[in-house]
């Protein structure tokens, strides 16, 4: 395996997806190795994009695969990428050692849908469920539901963000 500081970031997506309400869709992850306690296995969708995939579609292809959502209509983008590393003691174990984090482009996308639309059990094109259950929370609560050392990148999007709550 390459050293820690020389292996290069997953590209990828984030999705905030607020309802008519103004409140986020979070997913309580079904597993994973970064999990550090019960308070903190809640997160936004996210995923890979794939090849030459345009980063909105990836987006929209991330929300479907992990929550059978399609209801959607863009409110925002961040303008940066917004990077992440992994702690080094998992680093050899999370996505087989080749990332050292994550470098991701986030979306924000209203729900326009019923709330039956949604199904993390099981999600759009027969893919796993990476969610074990899900819930409406408000913006402002998202920093402290995530793992830690994702917590600067959900600080960053809850500021760029804030204002699509109220709307």
């Amino acid at each position: 395996m390459a050293r820690y500081e020389e292996l290069p970031y997953r590209t990828c997506v984030g999705i905030m997806l607020l309802n008519a309400a103004g409140l986020v869709f979070i997913g309580r992850r079904a597993g994973g190795i970064e999990h550090v306690d019960e308070a903190h296995v809640w997160q936004m969708p996210q995923g890979g994009v794939d090849p030459g995939e345009d980063t909105f579609q990836a987006a929209k292809r991330e929300l479907y695969e992990e929550t059978s959502i399609r209801s959607v209509e863009k409110l925002g983008e961040i303008a940066d990428w917004l990077i992440y590393d992994i702690p080094r003691t998992i680093a050899g174990r999370a996505w087989k050692g080749r990332y050292r984090g994550q470098r991701q482009k986030w979306f924000a996308l209203r729900f326009t849908g019923k709330d039956n639309e949604i199904n993390v059990a099981n999600p759009g094109g027969g893919h796993k469920a990476e969610f074990i259950s899900w819930r409406w929370e408000p913006m402002r609560n998202l920093p402290d539901l995530i793992v830690p050392f994702k917590r600067p990148v959900y600080e960053r999007v809850v500021q760029e963000f804030a204002t699509l709550a109220a709307k």
